[in-house]
């Protein structure tokens, strides 16, 4: 199949390309940095021919809310409408466990993205999913400062991408199902104690100051706003196994 990956080029991105190229896929990559800017819908509507299926994970490095709902709001629609027309079968987008509960900030992007894929009568399928592992090495270069290390007071249950990456090319290569099993990591953990872990692994030790997010968002980060429910599948790679293998 010739399947469409929007950000194909972020942390989830490749490991959904090189998916896709072991189980024998042609992938498209549309990302900016291959000159496919998602909020241009003519640029998207010269990438998308003769694809079968769209895997949507992009997303746009902001925490305001406004921000995030325009680009979500226009990619969007530009990845169904163009997709309709090209004869897409199946848009998969991924999504954040909570997100649209949260609605404030970067969620109020994929909230939008949600409801918006909700209206549709089908030819979509969505898959919420908890924070990945590479989350935790992301934030620390984006949190830390010098000696010391802040890390965002979360509950949090993260999943490992590839195995994120794994379901979703399946998604794509079925028919679409609409909502489908939420999908999380195998057990709980504290995101201050995983920074604390990664900076170990990496000989490192700053002191660590443990950092009350503001907000709906930081509400839902402590109180387990952001953790999945009973009924979400869970995956098998421990934060721990998956630090080992990096």
């Amino acid at each position: 199949m010739r399947i469409a990956v929007a950000g194909g080029t972020g942390a989830i991105g490749t490991l959904v390309v090189e998916k896709l190229k072991s189980a024998g896929h042609e992938p498209v990559v549309l990302a900016r940095s291959v000159g496919c800017d998602l909020v241009n819908r003519n640029a998207v509507k010269q990438w998308l021919v003769d694809c079968q299926s769209v895997i949507d994970v992009s997303g746009v490095s902001t925490t305001s809310s406004a921000a995030s709902m325009r680009y979500f709001t226009q990619s969007t629609a530009n990845l169904v409408s163009v997709g309709r027309e090209s004869g897409v079968q199946n848009h998969v987008a991924l999504s954040i466990i909570g997100a649209a509960e949260v609605d404030s900030s970067y969620y109020a992007g994929k909230a939008v993205q949600e409801r918006m894929l909700l209206m549709l009568p089908g030819g979509y399928t969505l898959l919420r999913t908890t924070q990945f592992h590479e989350f935790i090495g992301q934030n620390i270069k984006r949190l830390g400062a010098g000696p010391v290390q802040m890390a965002p007071k979360m509950r949090m249950q993260p999943i490992a991408g590839i195995e994120v990456a794994a379901a979703l090319v399946d998604l794509a290569e079925a028919p679409a199902q609409g909502v489908v099993q939420d999908l999380a990591g195998p057990q709980e953990e504290y995101a201050p104690d995983l920074f604390a872990k990664y900076l170990q692994a990496q000989g490192r030790s700053p002191k660590m100051v443990e950092v009350p997010v503001p907000g709906p968002m930081g509400k839902a980060m402590r109180d387990g706003g952001l953790l999945p429910g009973g009924s979400a599948r869970l995956g098998h790679e421990t934060f721990d196994a998956w630090l080992a293998r990096q």
